[in-house]
């Protein structure tokens, strides 16, 4: 069960680059807002691809170890290197395909995930394995895409299936949005993980693009975007839906700036 697709050594710069402060930042931001911050911490990071926002919790717990993990070996090296240029910092990178990792049970203070590319199914391994590396008082954050994000790109989808009388997609459709996580669910996820004291906040965002075609060609899209609305849909093919997407941006917003809606989210939870 793998917490991430593999990226390639191109792919990993490309996230480092473009993605992480155009768009990851964004989850990265409000998960460092929910940190509980001490004298001393020793962190797990589950799907740590790069390394974000690793560095910047360094700034804010003046005694800290880290230990990140995760399926790519590239993005990891590429998380190495940054780690090495800011000196005798006590950061590890291991390679772990799925769930449960190799890390040591109860032995952290802190465990979180950014912007986990997961079904309910997987998701519920992770909070676990979250739940699992704790000790007893740790802290456990999650940030995410919720419920109402990427709107227009749902927009558009509901068009295609309307225009191109496209029933199964319709209903594909449809039976996603149980699948997209609220705050309830979300919350109710943490407690079947054993997790406690539980708070959930989201926060309003727009990413803009420059037009339709923009949308379609910027990084985030690919690396991320479009991956989390595949598992939402649990469907691997969307080259009709796609096709008639690459249309629509172009034509509805060939001259004007395009700003995709993104609601972030982000859950604290307490180990018992």
């Amino acid at each position: 069960m793998r917490h991430f697709d593999d990226l390639s050594s191109a792919d990993a710069a490309i996230l480092e680059t473009f993605v992480v402060p155009r768009y990851l930042a964004l989850y990265g931001n409000l998960l460092l807002e929910m940190l509980l911050t001490g004298e001393a911490a020793r962190v797990a990071h589950l799907g740590c691809r790069t390394g974000f926002p690793d560095l910047e919790l360094f700034q804010r717990i003046p005694s800290m170890s880290l230990v990140g993990v995760d399926s790519s070996a590239p993005a990891l090296e590429l998380a190495r290197n940054k780690a090495h240029a800011h000196g005798e910092l006590d950061i590890e990178y291991l390679i772990a395909d799925g769930y449960p990792t190799g890390l040591e049970a109860e032995q952290y203070s802190h465990a979180l995930s950014v912007h986990p590319n997961l079904d309910r199914t997987a998701r519920s391994a992770l909070l676990s394995e979250l739940a699992r590396v704790l000790y007893s008082g740790g802290q456990a954050l999650i940030a995410m895409p919720m419920r109402g994000s990427f709107q227009e790109i749902t927009d558009i989808f509901k068009e295609y299936a309307l225009k191109e009388d496209a029933t199964e997609f319709s209903k594909v459709l449809e039976a996603s949005f149980p699948n997209r996580p609220t705050l309830e669910s979300l919350s109710e996820e943490l407690e079947e993980a054993g997790l406690s004291d539980i708070d959930v906040k989201l926060q309003h965002r727009e990413i803009e693009f420059d037009g339709g075609r923009g949308l379609l060609e910027d990084p985030a899209m690919r690396l991320l975007i479009l991956p989390e609305i595949r598992t939402w849909l649990r469907v691997d093919q969307l080259d009709g839906a796609l096709d008639y997407l690459a249309r629509a941006v172009d034509k509805y917003w060939s001259e004007d700036k395009l700003s995709l809606s993104l609601n972030v989210g982000c859950a604290s939870a307490r180990k018992p």
